[in-house]
């Protein structure tokens, strides 16, 4: 992703969102000490890694959530935490720390728990997920673009890092590849369409969403039915003999 500035010859460019905030940061530093430390110790990532056999048998229920901070290589936590960086800052500064790790974890637990879902489908290409380990942020990464998209709908996104395109269409386009290519492939793309479903619910159906749009109207209508009733008008009026009390 590029910004744009005006600079006193036009246009100046630069790569990513400026200087990182708190909570972007310490999840990056959270995720890379975990990569870290499963390079000294692999079972790490079957004890905290997602499999779907082990918490519904009630063994490592916590694992929709500990998987986020897993990763399987160095390329692997390398684009998950530019990511993070790239699209998170900008939203951590919009919404401020709590907002912004409240929405990382509901999106990244969405992921997980859409993963669980998949994994007890009564199919051939979902079958392997069940006893298959799931880690990395991308879910969590994934509902981060969604919420860009959502606030920054024609903020361009470079495809592929090759060319532009607008936040809108960048997230349409992802989407499809994840629902097209979940079918036998190596990649959790289940975690990656949980991460939109619960960004885009989440940010529909709580803040600045659907029922904030929903109390907004409600708390109007309450209002305009207190002025009728006790007779109170905005900007006065030409009946000075009625009082309002």
């Amino acid at each position: 992703m590029r910004r744009y500035a005006p600079g006193p010859t036009g246009l100046s460019y630069s790569f990513g969102p400026g200087p990182i905030t708190p909570a972007v940061k310490w999840l990056i530093i959270a995720n890379v000490a975990m990569f870290v430390a499963t390079l000294v110790y692999r079972d790490i990532i079957t004890f905290l890694g997602l499999i779907p056999q082990l918490v519904f048998e009630g063994l490592w229920v916590w694992q929709p959530a500990t998987y986020l901070f897993l990763h399987g290589g160095a390329f692997h936590i390398l684009f998950n935490m530019l990511g993070i960086w790239m699209f998170g800052v900008e939203l951590e500064r919009r919404w401020g720390t709590t907002f912004f790790l409240k929405y990382y974890a509901v999106t990244g637990i969405g992921a997980g728990l859409t993963v669980l879902f998949v994994s007890l489908l009564p199919l051939a290409a979902t079958a392997g997920t069940y006893q298959a380990v799931t880690i990395g942020a991308s879910g969590a990464l994934y509902g981060l673009l969604m919420a860009f998209a959502i606030y920054f709908p024609d903020r361009p996104i470079l495809m592929f890092l090759l060319f532009p395109i607008p936040a809108k269409y960048f997230v349409m386009i992802i989407g499809a590849i994840a629902f097209l290519s979940a079918p036998g492939s190596g990649v959790s793309q289940a975690a990656h369409l949980g991460g939109l479903l619960f960004g885009y619910l989440y940010l529909r159906g709580g803040r600045g969403g659907l029922s904030a749009e929903i109390k907004y109207r409600y708390l109007k209508w309450k209002m305009n039915r207190l002025r009728r009733k006790f007779d109170v008008y905005s900007g006065g009026r030409s009946d000075w003999d009625r009082h309002v009390h």
